[in-house]
Protein backbone atom coordinates (compact mmCIF):
# COMPACT_ATOMS: atom_id res chain seq x y z
CA UNK A 1 0.00 0.00 0.00
CA UNK A 2 2.96 1.95 0.60
CA UNK A 3 3.96 1.93 -2.67
CA UNK A 4 0.90 3.36 -4.36
CA UNK A 5 0.81 6.46 -2.35
CA UNK A 6 4.57 7.03 -3.26
CA UNK A 7 3.23 6.74 -6.94
CA UNK A 8 0.21 8.79 -6.54
CA UNK A 9 2.30 11.69 -5.00
CA UNK A 10 4.71 11.48 -7.76
CA UNK A 11 2.21 11.16 -10.11
CA UNK A 12 0.76 14.65 -8.50
CA UNK A 13 3.74 16.14 -7.89
CA UNK A 14 5.12 15.65 -11.74
CA UNK A 15 1.89 16.50 -13.36
CA UNK A 16 1.96 20.46 -11.03
CA UNK A 17 5.69 20.49 -12.44
CA UNK A 18 4.68 20.15 -15.68
CA UNK A 19 1.82 22.33 -15.54
CA UNK A 20 3.77 25.18 -13.69
CA UNK A 21 6.88 24.66 -16.26
CA UNK A 22 4.07 25.27 -19.40
CA UNK A 23 2.59 27.99 -17.83
CA UNK A 24 5.81 29.84 -17.27
CA UNK A 25 6.98 28.47 -20.95
CA UNK A 26 4.04 29.95 -22.54
CA UNK A 27 4.73 33.41 -20.63
CA UNK A 28 8.39 33.40 -21.97
CA UNK A 29 7.27 32.66 -25.84
CA UNK A 30 4.27 34.75 -26.02
CA UNK A 31 5.16 38.34 -27.19
CA UNK A 32 3.85 40.81 -25.11
CA UNK A 33 1.54 43.51 -26.78
CA UNK A 34 2.66 47.12 -27.43
CA UNK A 35 1.14 49.26 -24.76
CA UNK A 36 1.25 52.84 -24.85
CA UNK A 37 2.05 55.28 -22.37
CA UNK A 38 -0.32 58.45 -21.50
CA UNK A 39 2.42 60.98 -20.91
CA UNK A 40 -0.55 63.75 -20.68
CA UNK A 41 -3.95 64.78 -20.56
CA UNK A 42 -5.11 67.73 -21.79
CA UNK A 43 -8.83 68.98 -22.18
CA UNK A 44 -10.25 69.43 -25.21
CA UNK A 45 -11.66 72.93 -24.21
CA UNK A 46 -8.09 74.18 -23.23
CA UNK A 47 -6.12 73.65 -26.68
CA UNK A 48 -7.15 77.01 -28.70
CA UNK A 49 -7.71 76.77 -32.11
CA UNK A 50 -4.60 76.68 -34.41
CA UNK A 51 -2.45 77.19 -31.17
CA UNK A 52 -0.30 75.56 -28.69
CA UNK A 53 -0.29 74.44 -25.30
CA UNK A 54 3.30 74.12 -23.99
CA UNK A 55 3.69 71.89 -21.21
CA UNK A 56 7.56 72.94 -19.72
CA UNK A 57 8.11 70.86 -17.08
CA UNK A 58 6.93 67.47 -19.28
CA UNK A 59 8.67 68.62 -22.27
CA UNK A 60 5.92 68.30 -24.66
CA UNK A 61 3.59 71.03 -26.83
CA UNK A 62 0.23 69.93 -27.97
CA UNK A 63 -0.45 71.67 -31.18
CA UNK A 64 -3.38 72.58 -32.90
CA UNK A 65 -3.24 72.98 -37.25
CA UNK A 66 -6.69 73.28 -38.77
CA UNK A 67 -8.09 71.22 -36.57
CA UNK A 68 -5.27 68.38 -36.79
CA UNK A 69 -3.91 67.58 -32.97
CA UNK A 70 -0.61 66.51 -32.53
CA UNK A 71 2.12 66.66 -29.96
CA UNK A 72 6.07 67.26 -30.00
CA UNK A 73 8.73 66.33 -27.79
CA UNK A 74 10.38 69.72 -26.83
CA UNK A 75 13.75 67.71 -26.25
CA UNK A 76 16.26 69.17 -29.06
CA UNK A 77 17.19 66.43 -30.95
CA UNK A 78 20.97 67.81 -30.79
CA UNK A 79 21.57 68.18 -27.47
CA UNK A 80 19.29 67.93 -25.12
CA UNK A 81 18.06 71.05 -24.61
CA UNK A 82 14.39 72.25 -23.79
CA UNK A 83 12.85 73.86 -27.10
CA UNK A 84 11.42 77.31 -26.94
CA UNK A 85 7.83 77.54 -28.97
CA UNK A 86 7.33 80.77 -30.45
CA UNK A 87 4.84 82.42 -32.95
CA UNK A 88 7.22 81.66 -35.41
CA UNK A 89 8.19 78.14 -34.70
CA UNK A 90 10.43 76.33 -32.44
CA UNK A 91 14.03 77.46 -31.23
CA UNK A 92 16.33 76.05 -29.04
CA UNK A 93 17.90 78.32 -26.85
CA UNK A 94 21.36 76.68 -26.22
CA UNK A 95 22.90 76.32 -29.82
CA UNK A 96 19.80 78.43 -31.62
CA UNK A 97 18.16 75.05 -33.99
CA UNK A 98 14.94 75.91 -35.42
CA UNK A 99 11.97 73.72 -35.85
CA UNK A 100 9.25 74.07 -38.07
CA UNK A 101 5.54 73.83 -36.43
CA UNK A 102 5.62 70.20 -37.31
CA UNK A 103 8.82 69.26 -36.28
CA UNK A 104 11.20 69.63 -38.85
CA UNK A 105 14.73 70.94 -38.89
CA UNK A 106 14.98 74.25 -40.63
CA UNK A 107 18.47 75.38 -39.12
CA UNK A 108 20.74 73.29 -37.27
CA UNK A 109 22.61 72.63 -35.73
CA UNK A 110 20.34 69.94 -35.28
CA UNK A 111 19.74 67.31 -38.10
CA UNK A 112 16.61 65.09 -36.92
CA UNK A 113 13.30 66.41 -36.57
CA UNK A 114 11.37 66.60 -33.34
CA UNK A 115 10.25 63.07 -31.75
CA UNK A 116 6.06 63.25 -32.67
CA UNK A 117 3.68 61.57 -30.00
CA UNK A 118 0.88 59.87 -30.61
CA UNK A 119 -2.57 61.88 -29.90
CA UNK A 120 -6.33 59.91 -29.04
CA UNK A 121 -9.50 61.54 -28.47
CA UNK A 122 -10.96 60.28 -25.10
CA UNK A 123 -14.16 61.67 -23.91
CA UNK A 124 -13.55 65.20 -23.35
CA UNK A 125 -9.82 65.16 -23.18
CA UNK A 126 -6.31 64.53 -25.36
CA UNK A 127 -4.02 62.02 -24.59
CA UNK A 128 -0.43 62.03 -25.49
CA UNK A 129 1.14 58.80 -25.78
CA UNK A 130 4.54 57.28 -26.25
CA UNK A 131 5.56 54.69 -28.42
CA UNK A 132 6.59 51.60 -25.98
CA UNK A 133 10.08 50.13 -27.35
CA UNK A 134 9.85 46.64 -28.02
CA UNK A 135 11.74 44.28 -25.84
CA UNK A 136 14.79 42.78 -27.55
CA UNK A 137 14.95 39.01 -26.29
Amino acid sequence: MAELGQTRRTFLGTLIALAAGGWFLGKFLTPRGKRKKTLLTVAKGDLPRDGALVYREARIAVLDRGGQVYALNLVCTHLGCTVNVTPAGLVCPCHGSEFDREGKVLKGPADRALERYQVQVVGDTYQVQAKQREQLI
